[in-house]
């Protein structure tokens, strides 16, 4: 699995990209630079790109100790944390999903689905139409 982050300041705004089997223990360890990265502030809204993701590992117990560890840096300093996914297939929108769910415990996480880059972006205020687009605009 591979998964990266990208940072984009001025938008308050992290693009989150996985390919592959999606593993609880990886993502945590990416989870861990960007909590780490001078770029991070609490409330940063999460686009989370899971069009080329193939599986996930079902460690949903390492799932909900992650989603905690989240929420201790997205919710710091009492704000909301809106995380968007993109979940295009059948697989990618049942794991988008239980990972919306494991978000239930914390009120202050809004996470919402989305089946197109379009629709992703306007929910997060973007006038973009893909995620191509953003991330030229912003490099």
């Amino acid at each position: 699995m591979s998964v990266s982050f990208r940072i984009i300041p001025p938008r308050g705004l992290v693009y989150v990209r996985y390919e592959g089997n999606i593993n609880t223990a990886d993502s945590a360890a990416t989870f861990n630079d960007y909590a780490h990265h001078p770029d991070c502030r609490p409330g940063q809204k999460q686009l989370i790109d899971l069009a080329c993701v193939t599986g996930f590992d079902g460690d949903f117990p390492k799932l909900m100790e992650l989603q905690a560890r989240k929420a201790d840096v997205f919710l710091a300093e009492g704000v909301q944390t809106l995380a968007v996914y993109y979940a295009p297939s059948p697989l990618t929108r049942k794991i988008a999903q239980m990972i919306e769910r494991s978000w239930e415990p914390f009120p202050g996480v809004v996470a919402v689905i989305q089946d197109t880059e379009a629709g992703a972006l306007s929910i997060l205020g973007m006038q973009m139409k893909s995620f191509e687009e953003l991330l030229e605009h912003t490099a």
